[in-house]
């Protein structure tokens, strides 16, 4: 049996849970993944997280509904699930938040309780420490709701922070002072490399600056909504107990307070705390997040890195996310651009 290790914010955050998991046990056998199925919406426009009702060909596994490279979301949902579960070297669990905090509680507890009954909560970033009044801060509510649920199932559960600063809501000196006295650890080359056959044609953009870092990249990185600096902090994971992570997060203090019976009442509880709702923030960029038009056909190499240079302002680095973005492409168009621009990493190198 293996832990069950909990992928904090959904999206990409397998990705970077599978480096993590490769460098916190030397287990061979896939790592057992619980996520979210929550994805930015150009992924899937409904903004929400999915749950059971939202996919066909789910599969039971491991005290859990589990996800295949058969499995598919109900138009008009779309995830990315089904493609990590086919090229990731994992087992991928689905957490359901719709029934609210104590549903999902019981969820963590199966499979944590199928698994080695202990909990391994990975956070790409370290948004998860927030302390709610940061100003860069952008989506508070899916880590706090996973620590507090974590809390109630009442499984010894410890918390990773991998990459500080690098989802860019809470600036990584700041979470330095916040994991002050914490050993870290540095994961090698061959975990990251592990991720690299999802890394290439997922929109990630957390995961990719990590397993970048991990690789050696640094300097500067322009992402869609900011500017990231790899530095040579960046590669580290950094652990903490469940309670200390607690103990940081007011909303998943007041999640444990008050126990909104709802998922809905839970997310204007975060509302309450830090002015951000935690259904509401991708929505509200939805109209910025739709797929765009274009083909990579016709893509001169030397213009789109001209135009990738120009928009970047000088940073050291894109995203893929970023340059399709700005070559107005879809991001499913990412594995061709690679291609087009000669990238076999996870960040398109512009210096």
């Amino acid at each position: 049996m293996s832990d069950l290790y909990v992928a904090a914010g959904g999206g990409g955050d397998p990705i970077g849970t599978l480096i993590a998991a490769r460098t916190v046990t030397v287990d061979p056998a896939p790592p057992l993944i619980a996520t979210y199925a929550w994805e930015r919406p150009e992924v899937d426009p409904t903004a929400r997280p999915l749950g059971q009702r939202d996919f066909t060909g789910l599969t039971r596994e491991a005290g859990g509904t589990a996800f295949t490279s058969a499995t598919r979301a109900r138009p008009p949902a779309g995830s990315t699930m089904p493609g990590l579960a086919r090229d990731l070297p994992v087992r991928l669990l689905l957490l359901d938040p719709a029934q609210g905090l104590f549903s999902l509680s019981r969820q963590i507890e199966a499979m944590a309780e199928a698994a080695g009954d202990r909990i391994r909560v990975i956070d790409i970033g370290g948004d998860i420490l927030t302390h709610g009044d940061e100003p860069t801060l952008r989506s508070p509510f899916g880590d706090a709701f996973t620590l507090a649920a974590c809390h109630l199932a009442g499984i010894p559960t410890t918390v990773y922070v991998a990459g500080p600063g690098l989802d860019g809501e809470i600036d990584e000196q700041l979470l330095l002072k916040r994991l002050t006295g914490r050993r870290p650890l540095t994961p090698g080359r061959d975990a990251a490399s592990a991720a690299g056959p999802a890394l290439a044609w997922h929109p990630s953009e957390a995961s990719a600056l990590w397993a970048a870092a991990i690789h050696g990249a640094r300097g500067t990185v322009r992402t869609v909504h900011h500017t990231v600096r790899l530095t040579s902090v960046s590669p580290r994971l950094y652990h903490l107990p469940l309670r200390d992570a607690i103990d940081h997060n007011p909303v998943a203090q007041a999640l444990l307070d008050e126990r909104p019976a709802t998922l809905e009442a839970a997310a204007a509880l975060s509302h309450r705390l830090t002015g951000i709702h935690g259904l509401a923030p991708e929505r509200d960029r939805a109209p910025h997040d739709q797929p765009h038009a274009g083909s990579t056909a016709l893509l001169d190499q030397d213009q789109a890195m001209k135009t990738l240079r120009e928009a970047a302002d000088g940073a050291d680095h894109v995203t893929l996310r970023y340059a399709a973005r700005t070559l107005d492409l879809p991001w499913t168009a990412i594995p061709s651009l690679r291609e087009v621009l000669g990238s076999d990493m996870p960040l398109l190198r512009l210096t």
